[in-house]
């Protein structure tokens, strides 16, 4: 395949050494050249920053996952700061908000998220955004003027169509996972019609939401042109012109990733 593809979002830290170094090779194979490895917690910024240095075609985002936001210190910020200075270092995140399950208050949650905006914001760097369950409130902390300069990548991107209709209006990308192949998953399919072509990313979030027909297996980068396929199928576009351009979104949204 000409052209290139990048996993806007692979949790490449969730496997083992070995695994990870196996899935690298198995995605290089299959035509995809750069991955963004998102971090959940402090405890794994040193190890994701250690393996983008291994490897010239991964990077990654910094920061701390909903789930993990009551550990959320005042040690934090400083920390985070000096190594989002590091080039391999894109974003921040993974962080946003998450009331589905319970592993931290909505109180701690909207504390870490927007601690960890005013830090993107200050810096000139994009965030990338989990968010589920939490329509209203996300929307509460986008539309806060404290936050008007936020770029933001809405990671596995399920909320509703006037909450993308707004995120749109405010400049905001839009990954896409292998929920995109999922057989009930029409909602995705809307979405993706909804999103302008170059907001748009494409992502696996390994382990997590392998697509069709890999559903209930672990994920894995390869799998991210499964998902440019089902979006050129959708579009009515080459895989080729998909992977040009949603590399182009890449790179544009996560600028120090360069050219």
């Amino acid at each position: 395949m000409s052209g290139e593809l990048i996993d806007s979002h692979c949790h490449l830290q969730a496997l083992a050494h070995d695994e990870r170094e196996r899935a690298l090779d198995d995605a290089r194979a299959v035509g995809v050249s750069g991955f963004l490895v998102p971090a959940t917690k402090l405890e794994e910024w040193d190890d994701v920053l250690a393996l983008c240095h291994r490897h010239s075609d991964v990077w990654c985002a910094l920061g701390v996952h909903p789930h993990e936001a009551a550990s959320w210190t005042e040690s934090h910020p400083a920390r985070l700061r000096e190594l989002l200075a590091d080039p391999r270092a894109l974003a921040v995140g993974e962080c946003g908000l998450d009331f589905h399950y319970d592993f931290a208050t909505p109180e701690a949650q909207v504390r870490a998220l927007r601690a960890q905006w005013a830090i993107a914001i200050e810096l000139g760097l994009p965030v990338v955004v989990h968010n589920r369950e939490s329509d209203e409130a996300m929307l509460a902390q986008v539309r806060d003027p404290a936050h008007a300069a936020l770029r933001a990548d809405f990671h596995s991107f399920a909320g509703a169509p006037a909450m993308a209709a707004e995120l749109v209006a405010r400049g905001c990308y839009f990954g896409f996972s292998g929920m995109l192949t999922f057989k009930k998953a029409d909602n995705i399919r809307e979405l993706l019609a909804q999103v302008p072509a170059d907001r748009a990313l494409v992502e696996t979030d390994t382990p997590y939401l392998a697509p069709a027909p890999h559903r209930g297996k672990p994920n894995q980068p390869a799998w991210v042109r499964l998902v440019a396929e089902r979006m050129a199928a959708e579009r009515g576009e080459s895989l080729e012109a998909v992977a040009e351009r949603t590399s182009r979104n890449f790179r544009t949204l996560f600028s120090k990733a360069g050219s």
